[in-house]
């Protein structure tokens, strides 16, 4: 860090002095030197919180060895870690796993009947209104892989693969929206303004590469997930630990060329004199903010040479781009699957890559059972199984935690919105859904938990939101309790503030 009595760049003495001169002009400089009256109090009350939050911040819970120079800076895990990078595949708005995963026979038994009255006492929800019937599903399931998991004709693909899977049938979630529900499941809270996971595992690991984001996100589906951006935000966290969203075409990053006409060395020189004026400002005030804006300058300058080559899909063989059903240029499930390896094996901690679409109401052709969730299936089952297979033969699916799934499930029951039956679809349903996992020291080849008879609740090793994002925590080396940071006096983690969530030790190889 750069003192004021330390020499600077000769390139940056003009800069120097220049910050020199405007700090006796700043708003901060100008209520700093304010003394006595309200004003006074106040701002000494505004001081002494952020003492005793930097303080927080270097207790036991919080990460008090987080980096000055560089944020990104690998960082130690807590204990050996099985996973390295996470590449999680949100389908958002929620496929149905009655006809993808979750076998429920007695529901071709009993379908067209009243639900039992004892499901829907006390029931909410979303758009189905009366007394709905039972659903058949609307699938063929069939026993695969050494293990015999029961899978849906949808997924050919999956079959050839789901011996290095955890089929996790008993998620459960206590929010029945898409927005709520994918902000609990990404930033661990239904409201706005929480951290994404990414952007703990950021904060938490840093990064392996230097040129590239610890956290990078890949959109398709042609719209964005229903809670937006916030969902690969940092939240309260230093916004370098952010989600940087690419492009499957044009330029990967928006802005990352230089400005026409701009030489790099310029750009350079530009970066150095930003940089040299916060470190400064630094010195002085001694805002961390400032710190993860040096860094994300740098970080976008190295970006400029790094990100175009990682993105570039004709680098790979037409035998890969069959594979993967991946075509350069045109954004894709598939493109967005083969994207997220490259990025991986160059050091990328995090790859959230959301596909848009799964939401099966049975409104018309374009959310139905019969028409769209077949063509979204056909989109994502080969991409997907390419991925996990070329990690595979790459070494990489040992060290690479491949998480799947939506944000909560779908009915047992039919919806048939007002009095519709033209379609077949399924309302939101929090009770219970399905997730995998595959790769990073997971146990492949199992299903864990089981629901009832109907695939309404959960029979038994239920698996809240918390305890997903505890269980991949700890396969990264990270204990969920010490992950910590100090915000509005609470020491927030991912898996909130109250210490309930668990470690699933039954998802996880060798316990």
């Amino acid at each position: 860090m750069i003192t004021p009595n330390e020499p600077i760049r000769e390139t940056n003495d003009t800069a120097a002095r220049a910050a020199a001169e405007v700090a006796q002009a700043t708003r901060r400089t100008f209520l700093g030197n304010l003394a006595g009256g309200a004003a006074a109090f106040s701002l000494g009350g505004i001081a002494l919180s952020e003492l005793l939050s930097r303080e927080a911040r270097a207790s036991g819970s919080a990460r008090s060895d987080a980096p000055t120079e560089d944020p990104l800076a690998p960082r130690a895990p807590h204990f050996a870690p099985r996973a390295k990078n996470v590449i999680y595949i949100h389908l958002a708005g929620s496929p149905s796993q009655l006809e993808l995963l979750d076998y429920k026979p007695k529901l071709a038994e009993f379908h067209g009947t009243p639900c039992p009255d004892e499901y829907l006492k006390g029931e909410k929800f979303a758009f189905i209104k009366g007394h709905p019937t039972l659903l058949a599903p609307q699938h063929t399931f069939a026993r695969a892989g050494r293990a015999g998991l029961w899978t849906s004709d949808l997924l050919p693909n999956f079959r050839t693969i789901e011996d290095e899977v955890c089929v996790i049938n008993t998620m459960t979630t206590d929010q029945f929206n898409h927005a709520p529900a994918q902000l609990l499941l990404h930033t661990g809270e239904s409201r706005f303004g929480a951290a994404s996971f990414g952007s703990w595992v950021g904060y938490g690991l840093g990064c392996e590469t230097r040129d590239l984001p610890a956290f990078v996100v890949l959109v398709s589906g042609d719209k964005t997930p229903d809670a937006g951006k916030s969902v690969w935000g940092s939240g309260f966290l230093p916004s370098v630990y952010q989600g940087v969203q690419c492009r499957a075409s044009g330029d990967p990053v928006l802005y990352v060329k230089d400005p026409e006409g701009m030489m790099r060395e310029t750009r350079r020189a530009t970066i150095d004199a930003i940089a040299a004026l916060g470190r400064l400002g630094f010195a002085r005030h001694g805002d961390g903010e400032t710190e993860a804006r040096i860094a994300q300058y740098e970080l976008a300058y190295r970006m400029q040479m790094a990100v175009p080559e990682a993105m570039d899909l004709t680098r790979e063989s037409a035998a890969t781009l069959e594979e993967y059903g991946a075509s350069p240029g045109n954004p894709s499930l598939a493109n967005s699957c083969l994207l997220a390896r490259r990025l991986v094996e160059r050091g990328v901690r995090f790859v959230q890559l959301y596909d848009w679409g799964w939401d099966g109401h049975g409104t018309s052709p374009s959310d139905d059972l019969l028409t769209q969730l077949p063509k979204k299936c056909r989109e994502m089952d080969q991409p997907v199984a390419a991925l996990i297979r070329d990690l595979r033969r790459r070494g990489l699916l040992d060290e690479t935690l491949i998480v799947w799934g939506g944000e909560f499930g779908r009915t047992p029951v039919a919806e048939f919105r007002d009095g519709n039956k033209n379609f077949l679809g399924r309302d939101h349903h929090p009770h219970a859904f399905t997730m995998w996992m595959a790769g990073g020291g997971v146990k492949g080849g199992t299903v864990y938990g089981e629901t009832d008879e109907l695939g309404y609740r959960i029979a038994r090793d239920p698996v809240r939101v918390k305890d997903l994002q505890a269980t991949i925590l700890h396969l990264l080396g990270l204990d969920h309790m010490r992950l910590g940071y100090m915000h509005a006096g609470l020491n927030h983690r991912l898996t909130g503030v109250q210490g309930d969530a668990k470690v699933v030790r039954g998802l996880i190889s060798g316990g």
